[in-house]
């Protein structure tokens, strides 16, 4: 009855024997020229990534002085303009009146100035009436200068050079004083403006800070570090001025690595660390054989990469090692 089961059991025990006996082991597989390098323990500066936002640092949100009828809106968001562009033109009438009135008053006051002199000049009128007259004069020629800006308040202008990101008013619309009608940011001049945790150390403005744009590394300055955390957070806001010339966006995520001291840590290159599944791994010189070691990496700089478990300093590793490369096989290491 139990015949079948046996037999079965037989032939497992058969194939695995045959597979096992078929594997070379590696240390009978020939010696493979490898070029190795030792594990460094070298002092790093240390950096904790505080993720902000890129801003520029021209932005605003520009209001009506004056109340009137929106008659022309040159507005369009993503729409770059230069700086004293017109943008919005406000009918306001009554301002150009009132800027008619005060020119009117002017050359009356000026006509009156005048008569005064000459007839003082000859006797005929008294010093303080001619005294009158110029402060007449000097009234008119002020209510002129505020009829002459408030009627140039109708017209909007681009505080700067930049790119509209809000448009909040059309032609037609109601114009009243305070209420915005579009927002301008700059598009040279950008910062990253980052939260930073209170327990990190305060840094002097001017200090070069390390940022990660996308893929790339850059350098930028520390231009502001509020000096008191907020409440909520505790965090305190830095503003990083990025390099000239960066690609970088209005609103783009970014990280600054803040500086958090040195640190003595180990190091190889980074062509030594191959990918074992969702592992990482190295191979170490023992013996002149290969021993595979499972290690942790942490951050990668240029071609080095830190080791953060694993290996110990002044073990030699070999460097982009063969794919044919196994476990416990003979090493010919290169000078």
């Amino acid at each position: 009855m139990h015949r079948p089961l046996l037999l079965a059991l037989a032939l497992v025990t058969v194939t695995g024997c045959s597979r096992h006996e078929s594997a070379a082991p590696a240390a009978t597989l020939p010696a493979v020229a490898v070029a190795t390098a030792n594990v460094r323990a070298v002092t790093q500066p240390q950096v904790r990534p505080v993720a902000g936002l890129v801003r520029p640092h021209d932005r605003a949100t520009v209001a009506a002085r004056v109340m009137g009828t929106v008659e022309r809106a040159w507005l369009a968001v993503g729409q770059a303009v230069e700086a004293g562009e017109v943008l919005v033109q406000i009918r306001a009438a009554e301002l150009g009146a009132r800027l008619e009135q005060a020119r009117a008053a002017l050359a009356q006051a000026e006509r009156d100035h005048a008569r005064e002199t000459v007839l003082e000049a000859k006797g005929a009128a008294a010093a303080e009436t001619v005294r009158a007259t110029a402060d007449r004069l000097r009234i008119a020629r002020a209510a002129v200068e505020e009829a002459t800006v408030l009627a140039g308040y109708a017209t909007i202008r681009a505080p700067f050079a930049g790119v509209i990101t809000a448009d909040l008013i059309n032609a037609g619309d109601l114009a009243a004083p305070g209420q915005p009608l579009f927002t301008v940011e700059g598009s040279t001049n950008l910062r990253a403006e980052v939260p930073v945790p209170e327990s990190l150390a305060t840094l002097p403005t001017g200090t070069v800070v390390g940022l990660q744009l996308d893929d790339a590394t850059l350098e930028g300055r520390l231009v502001e570090l509020s000096p008191s955390a907020d409440p909520a957070s505790r965090t305190r806001l830095a503003k990083i001025g990025l390099p000239p010339g960066t690609t970088a966006r209005s609103g783009q995520f970014i990280r600054a690595l803040w500086p958090t001291g040195e640190a003595t840590v180990l190091t190889v290159p980074a062509t030594a660390v191959q990918a074992l599944g969702q592992m990482e791994s190295v191979y170490v010189v023992v013996d002149g054989r290969a021993q595979l070691r499972l290690v942790r990496t942490g951050a990668q700089s240029g071609d080095t990469i830190q080791i953060l478990s694993g290996l110990d300093a002044g073990e030699t590793v070999v460097v982009a090692p063969p794919t044919q490369l196994r476990d416990g096989q003979p090493l010919q290491v290169q000078p």
